[in-house]
């Protein structure tokens, strides 16, 4: 199937709620919410086989993590192509018709005509072993923090020793349940060949630990799937942006931050590792300063150069080599 026959669907997803627009090949619209839950996919899928029996329409909605995979997943399942697009995309569009109404019933009829007007790239569902990685890995990152809340709580309790007490002991609760699973990550890795061999490949290159192998498996899957190393980086967020306009405006290159979030914040340490440990990471930075680039920005394209070369690694099978590649893989992107 593919979006040639003008219907398309745009989902605007919340919570609770799913807010749907059809959209026909007369452009008329036709609105329905459905419960953002398992019976409120099946109903969604019942409504739309009944106005489309024979040519099944598009799906479009934005990426808004957990509260629209289940309903993505759903949707594929049943044999519609569906396309989650980043918001930022769908922002431009909506300025580019000058949009004034933001409503959910309107952010939904405004997905369909996104899609039909730029028919994007299907959506791939992650595996199952993915889901449950990220499921595991977001429940660590959640325990981190908690930890690193209560180790503030612990410092301004300093003249409390009734309140220390119980901090510390939740703490060392916390430290247990996260050793417990850190182990339960590996162990899932290592039940799975495809992960467990995705994750040797990206901890080959200098500065990547498992904890961001693990992350970047989570939140992104099986990477292969983005055309090129460009498209990758882009859906993370970590491409170059330049400020130029005329001969008056001349700001600083930034990163863009439309994107996925966890990814690129799991990135940011591992660049600053790489910028002093990985030989085409160090030399690249040491250009950039040279070049006058401010530190953030050095950093930040660390970020993207590890972005490349993890597709580069992945997309060969072969793991990290610092005489291979260098001038395929080391490349400024207008930075």
């Amino acid at each position: 199937m593919n979006g040639s026959t003008g219907r398309w669907v745009g989902i605007d997803i919340s919570k609770g709620k799913l807010d749907v627009a059809l959209l026909d090949e007369r452009g008329k619209i036709r609105n329905h919410v459905f419960a953002n839950d398992s019976k409120g996919h099946t109903a969604l899928i019942t409504w739309l086989r009944e106005r489309s029996p024979d040519a099944p329409p598009s799906v479009c909605m934005e990426s808004t993590g957990h509260y629209g995979e289940a309903a993505a997943t759903a949707l594929a399942d049943a044999g519609y192509r569906v396309s989650v697009v980043n918001p930022a995309r769908v922002k431009g569009f909506a300025q580019s018709e000058l949009a004034r109404n933001k409503t959910d019933r309107a952010d939904a009829a405004l997905l369909a005509r996104f899609g039909l007007a730029l028919q994007p790239e299907v959506w791939v569902a992650p595996s199952r072993e993915v889901r449950e990685l990220r499921s595991l890995v977001e429940r660590l990152q959640s325990l981190k923090e908690m930890y690193q809340q209560e180790t503030n709580r612990l410092e301004a309790a300093a003249q409390q020793p009734s309140m220390r007490s119980s901090i510390e002991s939740h703490l060392q609760w916390l430290q247990v349940e996260i050793k417990a699973l850190e182990r339960q990550i590996d162990d899932h890795i290592d039940r799975h060949p495809g992960l467990r061999a995705d994750v040797e490949l990206i901890t080959s290159i200098p500065g990547v630990g498992n904890t961001t192998a693990a992350k970047m498996l989570a939140y992104l899957g099986d990477v292969r799937r983005f055309r090129n190393a460009k498209a990758l980086a882009a859906f993370i967020g970590v491409t170059p942006r330049l400020k130029l306009s005329g001969s008056s405006v001349r700001g600083h290159s930034s990163i863009s931050r439309s994107g996925h979030a966890q990814v690129r914040h799991a990135l940011y340490m591992p660049a600053l590792v790489a910028l002093k440990h990985n030989p085409l990471v160090h030399a690249f930075g040491v250009r950039l300063k040279e070049a006058g680039l401010a530190p953030k920005a050095v950093v930040a394209a660390g970020m993207h150069k590890l972005v490349l070369l993890v597709y580069g690694i992945l997309k060969s099978g072969q793991p990290f080599n610092p005489t291979f590649g260098v001038n395929r893989l080391d490349i400024q992107d207008g930075i």
